[in-house]
């Protein structure tokens, strides 16, 4: 059975060096466990582990402290972010108007307006994380503005993955916003028409790639890469389908920590986190499969916080920030990190309030998971979880022995902890 998270960062201390710098192998010993506090013990305030340099960010998420807020998602100067937003012009001509099927103009005007509509509106972390990874990877004298460019190609290429994922996911979740507007399938009333204008973005990704990467020592293994991660995401998503029953309704009985680290792993984190970073490791010139080995271990711990913080903002983060109205996950019966440490503390009264109201879009029940969330103790919880995997993932990130920059996987761990939406 899984020791519990609270008690790895008890006993962190005591892990010689060697055995901590064993732990970022292919099995990491950062467990991803839940954080479970009997509901009539106090949560005590997290304890930051001594001599981990941390680079300065703003406070937990939950920190109501008047201290100004960050630039939300960069991890890129502002110079460089409008360097990579003024390559996207170029893109979309690439796929629509560049002498590409010109009998078809309807096509191709419609693609332009799928393309412009669903990539360059997100934070884009994935696609400034391939670049600022890129810049810090390769040699200097490689270095050009023509490589930097290919940089910010591949970047669009990511962010392209991410928005097909994202056109697909909101159909089958029947979500009603993205990004602070309709979701793409609900403009003009699409509907499952916008299943094909999903299939049009990663088809954009293998043209591009084609395109500007066919020539480079490093093409077949990107497309190999692309496919891997798109298949794992692919499987993560099946898990997050089959959570709940033909009618939409929430098997709690697959609600386990065990499944939901198994969703977030291949759902989110593969393509997330590790994916821009092997990225840009190709495109630098990295062979040794052991640097890949220990940057997937630390990238797919990121990915899973990345996913425990997007769960409790989806609940109790702003919406003028998130853009989401509500609570997705509590309205469409979602796997998530609060519904599954919920159902391990509540009493028998409790859960059968919560399977009476989880799963269902009336806003009065919605307010009573939320109610209950509190009542359990989540959000002191999620704080707690919060600090204690900045330390431990720190602590993986000390121990990488195989050259690769620290400051890369420090600068995105900040990035991560800064977002409130």
């Amino acid at each position: 059975m899984l020791k519990s998270f609270r008690y790895l960062f008890a006993s962190v201390n005591q892990v010689s060096s060697t055995e901590i710098r064993r732990c970022v192998g292919t099995t990491s010993c950062f467990l991803q466990n839940d954080h479970f506090t009997p509901q009539n013990k106090v949560v005590p305030e997290a304890k930051r582990r001594p001599n981990i340099p941390r680079y300065p960010r703003t406070l937990s998420t939950l920190n109501s402290t008047t201290v100004p807020k960050p630039i939300v998602g960069t991890v890129l100067p502002k110079d460089e972010s409008r360097e990579f937003m003024a390559v996207f012009p170029d893109i979309v001509r690439d796929l629509t108007d560049a002498g590409r099927h010109t009998d078809i103009p309807e096509a191709n005007k419609w693609f332009a307006k799928v393309l412009q509509y669903n990539v360059p509106t997100g934070k884009k972390y994935r696609g400034f994380a391939l670049v600022y990874s890129y810049k810090k990877l390769v040699q200097p004298e490689k270095l050009t503005p023509e490589n930097l460019r290919l940089a910010y190609i591949m970047g669009w290429c990511v962010e392209m993955l991410q928005a097909h994922f994202l056109v697909e996911d909101d159909i089958i979740d029947q979500s009603e916003n993205r990004r602070g507007k309709p979701c793409w399938y609900k403009y003009n009333n699409l509907g499952l028409a916008a299943i094909n204008d999903g299939l049009l973005l990663e088809s954009g990704v293998y043209h591009l790639l084609r395109l500007y990467f066919r020539n480079m020592p490093y093409y077949l293994h990107t497309l190999e890469l692309f496919l891997q991660v798109t298949q794992k995401t692919i499987l993560g998503q099946h898990l997050d389908i089959h959570s709940t029953d033909l009618n939409g309704r929430p098997k709690f009985d697959k609600f386990t920590m065990d499944r939901y680290n198994s969703i977030v792993k291949y759902k989110t984190a593969f393509y997330s986190c590790y994916l821009p970073v092997a990225l840009a490791m190709q495109m630098a010139g990295f062979k040794d499969d052991e640097m890949y080995r220990q940057a997937k271990t630390i990238l797919l711990e990121m990915g899973h916080f990345f996913q425990v913080q997007d769960d409790y903002l989806d609940c109790f983060g702003e919406s003028e920030i998130t853009g989401k109205l509500g609570s997705k996950d509590i309205e469409a019966g979602k796997c998530s990190w609060l519904a599954v440490v919920a159902l391990q503390r509540v009493t028998p009264k409790q859960r059968a309030l919560f399977e009476q109201c989880y799963g269902y879009k009336d806003p009065v029940k919605v307010a009573a998971v939320k109610e209950l969330y509190e009542q359990l103790g989540l959000p002191a919880t999620y704080a707690t979880y919060e600090e204690e995997s900045y330390n431990l993932i720190s602590t993986q990130i000390q121990q990488i022995s195989r050259g690769l920059p620290h400051q890369i996987f420090f600068k995105f761990l900040d990035t991560i902890y800064r977002r409130e939406g």
